[in-house]
């Protein structure tokens, strides 16, 4: 474990500081910056007003160099401004990153469980597989924006039962209420991620279950449901770490589509708004943050791996 980590963590570190780089030199190429942005709101700035605002923000600097000192500012904790929302860039992601967390969080569970309860059974009664295979085509094959619209029409327009979206007023309604808005939208991505967990799980399961060892504790009288839960599952659940962390990266990196169709703050529309309107510091923290939990997720996945299947450690 302690050598896998050695390995991975500097990996893990430079593969940011080429990420940050290489997303610098993209987002600085990008045509439309601050002061080219401010010159055309007001034409009576002239070219001495440009130089000089270019200067103050270091803009007259080569690309190179300011992404060294934008570097250096986050490695100090000085993470800078944004220029869309005119305030720091911790206090723009925060808020954004800690809804996403809760929506996707909440949603990626959801999907897990009854992905992996679906497979589980279908791998257990395989006359049950044709009924999930159908339900995980299902969930491959519908949209997410167009199932949360169709939501939206069915369970807030139509019955009147959930609101169509947004967030709760700050301070009213409590936790109930807070739960009520998320209703639609962790159904939306369930069912959008539900497919991966209930596919890989049949298949595992399926593997693990004609292994000789299961074979023999079947002889031995061991009843289906302690070879199933103490047996079967964490040998199959090897391969769905992989697929856990995979997903680990979207708690992050939220779900535009999702985000957009039911009005909520998120990081999939913070950082689309972020590089779309070239709000350097923004769409940079974001990024890195993405890969950051990305990467550590597979690293801690890894290690689980290596935990449930020693041999995987050899």
């Amino acid at each position: 474990m302690l050598r896998v980590i050695a390995w991975r963590v500097p990996q893990i570190a430079a593969t940011l500081v080429i990420l940050s780089l290489l997303a610098y030199l993209a987002i600085g190429a990008m045509p439309g910056d601050p002061i080219s942005l401010a010159m055309m709101a007001d034409p009576r700035l002239g070219p001495e007003d440009v130089a000089r605002m270019r200067a103050l923000h270091g803009l007259d600097q080569p690309l190179l160099a300011r992404w060294w000192a934008w570097a250096a500012g986050v490695l100090r904790g000085e993470f800078g401004y944004s220029r869309l929302f005119a305030r720091p860039v911790a206090e723009v992601l925060w808020p954004a990153l800690r809804g996403s967390l809760v929506l996707l969080g909440t949603a990626l569970a959801l999907a897990a469980g009854i992905g992996v309860a679906a497979g589980m059974l279908a791998a257990l009664r395989p006359r049950w597989r044709g009924a999930v295979d159908a339900l995980a085509l299902v969930s491959q094959a519908v949209p997410a924006f167009w199932l949360g619209i169709l939501l939206i029409i069915l369970f807030a327009v139509a019955l009147g039962w959930l609101p169509a979206g947004g967030v709760p007023d700050s301070g009213g309604g409590g936790v109930l209420e807070a739960a009520r808005f998320l209703v639609l939208p962790v159904a939306t991505l369930a069912v959008a991620h539900l497919a991966a967990y209930a596919r890989h799980t049949v298949a595992a399961m399926a593997e693990v279950l004609r292994a000789p060892w299961i074979t023999a504790a079947r002889a031995r009288g061991a009843p289906e449901s302690r070879i199933a839960f103490t047996h079967a599952l964490p040998n199959a659940a090897v391969p769905l770490l992989s697929v856990l962390a995979l997903d680990a990266g979207a708690l992050v990196s939220g779900a535009l589509i999702t985000e957009t169709v039911f009005a909520r703050p998120g990081m999939g529309k913070l950082l689309t708004d972020a590089v779309m309107g070239s709000d350097q510091n923004l769409a940079l923290l974001a990024l890195l943050l993405v890969a950051g939990v990305t990467m550590l997720a597979t690293l801690a996945a890894d290690l689980a791996q290596r935990a449930l299947d020693p041999r995987l450690a050899a």
